[in-house]
């Protein structure tokens, strides 16, 4: 049975995160506001109650409704096998990917670092302040860091050489700065060449090939988390 993916259309997003490692994992999952269009999610998410979802993207499967992307990759782990395979690698991974989780809420932060309901051009000012930061201490800060934990073993991944859902997650992490801030990260990738060959072995994966090369992989966009803005890079 396919899982459900439920996320809105118009960005990859934190969805995107979700769905690099289920294809990754050549999981059979459901893109369901995709197929459905995005009123099929908001229903979907307003028909629920209690204990539910605060936002997308979620994943359903059956009666189980796990939303937060730590929380589905690291569900999805014990499903497809793809963590450490045992209790302290595993919850490693899981402080991995949180941290992820934060340097992604600080790279949306940059360009609406007010408030969400404001336009990025009314908030634009205070964006360059706060770029500027984050891209001279919090990306070198948390680069180092995950340069760090892929020390820690033998190989292109985290674990060494086997692929978790870390890995995909730093794939799309690197992608997005890419995106974001091509100036920057042109000059500071050299800097950290395992978590770039962790991008690179992670492409490479037979699932994620796949997908990459189709229409089911969305291109970035400035509705999404990782926005281009020229203003907000510099090496």
């Amino acid at each position: 049975m396919a899982y459900d993916l439920w996320y809105w259309t118009g960005a990859p997003g934190r969805g995107e995160f979700v769905r690099v490692a289920l294809e990754a994992a050549g999981a059979d999952y459901r893109d369901r506001a995709r197929e459905d269009g995005s009123q099929a999610l908001i229903d979907d998410l307003e028909q629920r109650s209690g204990i539910r979802p605060f936002a997308p993207p979620y994943l359903t499967d059956g009666d189980i409704c796990i939303a937060q992307v730590a929380h589905i990759v690291t569900w999805l782990t014990d499903r497809h096998g793809f963590g450490g395979g045992d209790e302290r690698s595993n919850l490693e991974l899981i402080m991995l990917q949180l941290t992820i989780t934060d340097i992604t809420a600080e790279a949306h932060d940059v360009h609406h670092p007010i408030a969400d309901a404001l336009y990025y051009e009314d908030q634009k000012d205070a964006a360059k302040r706060v770029a500027e930061d984050f891209r001279e201490q919090r990306m070198p800060k948390f680069f180092r860091y995950f340069e760090d934990a892929l020390s820690a073993n033998h190989g292109p991944f985290v674990l060494g050489e086997k692929w978790s859902h870390v890995d995909t997650s730093l794939f799309q992490l690197v992608e997005g700065l890419r995106y974001a801030f091509p100036q920057r990260m042109k000059a500071i990738e050299g800097d950290y060449p395992k978590l770039i060959a962790c991008r690179d072995a992670v492409a490479q994966l037979d699932g994620i090939k796949a997908y990459l090369a189709s229409d089911r992989r969305m291109a970035f966009n400035e509705d999404g988390i990782f926005r281009h803005y020229p203003e907000l890079d510099a090496a």
